[in-house]
């Protein structure tokens, strides 16, 4: 099984419902492919649990809160050696850390530009954020030649 591993600052609310949705979209579809999530800086992040956002609207989409750990996981060298695909969510955000914490692999990674609570909604966030794991998965499928492969 292949991994993706989605990160952010906090691992407490975007890469973690990335992570969730792609588990739950690619489980559905048998992609092959798995998500997990860390963060770049956890301790600024609450120590333990999960964004209320972020548990809000997994449970609007119906999807298992299952599909996420139980508390932020800070990243690790390995994590990023093990993973097949690695996307930060914010690249203006996420890249100066990659290069100050990970040099070397602040170039080897994927950036979304998705905004934190600082700049954006739980809406506009989350929304997005469903917006790209779908594209994401759509070209892991087509890359397979799935049955929703277009």
């Amino acid at each position: 099984m292949r991994e993706i591993l989605f990160i952010c600052t906090g691992n407490y609310y975007r890469s973690r419902y990335s992570e969730a949705l792609f588990n739950d979209e690619a489980s559905r579809r048998g992609l092959g492919w798995r998500a997990l999530s860390r963060g770049l800086a956890i301790h600024l992040a609450p120590p333990r649990g999960l964004s209320p956002h972020t548990i809000r609207r997994l449970q609007e989409r119906g999807i298992s809160r299952g599909g996420t750990g139980a508390d932020p996981v800070q990243v690790r060298e390995a994590d990023f050696r093990r993973a097949t695909r690695v996307v930060a969510l914010k690249e203006t955000e996420h890249r100066p850390l990659m290069a100050r914490l990970h040099p070397g692999w602040e170039n080897r990674i994927e950036y979304w530009e998705i905004s934190d609570l600082d700049a954006a909604t739980p809406e506009v966030a989350l929304g997005a954020i469903e917006a790209q794991v779908m594209a994401l998965i759509s070209g892991l499928e087509r890359a397979k030649g799935g049955p929703h492969a277009k």
